[in-house]
């Protein structure tokens, strides 16, 4: 099997069966983002406690480069400080841009790479991980 087959063997896995999809309770920090360019939209509730993201659930419709990249994140997050969380959205980020090649910290993460060849979808991938982002630092000036 090459390598471009088990990646979209990976995202298509997070795309029909995501990881962490549903809510958390009203308490938990809810950001809404949507990509007007294609029509993704996610939802992502974060429980952070003690600066910890204890958990992440996301809900939405979009591609499924939008929709494994949340499921992917959420499971990236989960345990990790919130400045760790942002340094990997900030790493990711470049990772998907073709800036950095390798994202070792994560394994599934990796099944993105080919998305850089189609700049078009580089804000579907993000979309989740602009949430988080946004999420977090909204938090943090509270």
């Amino acid at each position: 099997m090459e390598l471009d087959d088990l990646y979209r063997r990976v995202i298509m896995d997070h795309y029909k069966n995501p990881r962490n999809r549903g809510t958390l309770d009203e308490d938990a920090l809810t950001i809404n983002l949507n990509n007007p360019t294609c029509g993704d939209r996610i939802t992502l509730q974060l429980q952070v406690e003690d600066g910890i993201v204890k958990q992440a659930k996301f809900t939405g419709e979009g591609c499924s480069i939008s929709m494994s990249s949340a499921s992917m994140m959420t499971e990236a997050v989960h345990g990790k400080t919130t400045d760790e969380a942002l340094a990997l959205a900030a790493k990711f980020s470049s990772f998907i841009k073709g800036e950095v090649t390798e994202f070792d910290e994560l394994e599934d993460i990796e099944a993105l790479s080919g998305v850089t060849k189609f700049p078009a979808r580089i804000k579907c991938a993000t979309l989740g991980w602009n949430a988080l982002r946004k999420g977090i630092e909204h938090q943090q000036q509270q």
